[in-house]
């Protein structure tokens, strides 16, 4: 069996839904889309977004409303135990940042990690969430559920993932409490999908609205794909496809292999 997944922030999924999303999403092939940032409730869409090309999909929206919210899309098949909902702490739960279902033994999940914001004002807030999401997939891998992970996770982990580190090391996405956690992240058993095929840089997942700033390709590679490690020999590709408009990230691709 084999899997196609992408992971992708949409900046809004009515606004995108304009600019083409479900015209991609027909075309792509896809066993699984994790989405990030819908900033929409299902009501708010009509049946044929909800349920695509035969795709079913699970929505874990913000409480403030054309905020925030994941979801996913999916051609496998789950019931509604096998839907995971938030991380089970109301303070990021009602931003609607986690979102996943089980699927043969692995856990497939959406996250829109926090901004850390201009100064360090949300650093607190976003790293008690990284601990949490953390723990919740170490207490699923303990039961021999291994880890898919896709999202935006608003991290520029190392210098070769922006265009500009020089003139970052204070902004958000790029503080050292940041990248700490993110390379404790990787040390706890898990593969940045992306760098198993690619190790140098100029590849990014997300550009500024600035006029010109996209076409000169001066992002950053924020968003990505996480896998636990017994999962490795199962991981066929992983990539960017800068290419795809529609929001200020573009998606994110994971093949898997199973025999």
């Amino acid at each position: 069996m084999s899997l196609k997944i992408y992971s992708w922030n949409i900046n809004g999924i009515r606004a995108s839904a304009k600019a083409g999303f479900f015209n991609w999403l027909e075309n792509s092939q896809a066993d699984i889309v994790l989405l990030q940032e819908v900033r929409a409730l299902p009501s708010q869409l009509n049946s044929e977004q909800i349920e695509p090309f035969g795709y079913k999909s699970i929505w874990h929206p913000a409480q403030k409303k054309g905020y925030s919210g994941v979801a996913i899309y999916t051609k496998l098949s789950f019931s509604e135990s096998d839907i995971q909902m938030g991380i089970g702490d109301p303070k990021f739960d009602d931003e609607g940042r986690f979102l996943g279902f089980f699927y043969k033994n692995i856990f497939y999940a959406s996250a829109y990690f926090p901004n850390s914001q201009p100064e360090g004002k949300r650093l607190e807030y976003k790293l008690a969430f990284c601990q949490k999401l953390q723990k919740i997939l170490a207490e699923l891998r303990n039961n021999n559920i291994s880890i898919v992970l896709g999202g935006d996770i608003n991290i520029a982990h190392t210098e070769i993932d922006l265009a500009n580190p020089k003139q970052n090391l204070k902004n958000p996405g790029f503080l050292p409490e940041e990248r700490d956690w993110y390379s404790s992240f990787l040390a706890d058993g898990y593969v940045d999908s992306f760098r198993m095929f690619e190790k140098n840089g100029g590849h990014y997942t997300w550009w500024s609205n600035r006029p010109g700033v996209r076409q000169r390709n001066i992002g950053w590679r924020i968003d990505s794909h996480f896998v636990s490690e017994d999962l490795i020999k199962n991981i066929k590709n992983a990539g960017i496809h800068s290419d795809i408009y529609g929001s200020d990230h573009c998606p994110i691709s994971l093949d898997l292999s199973f025999p």
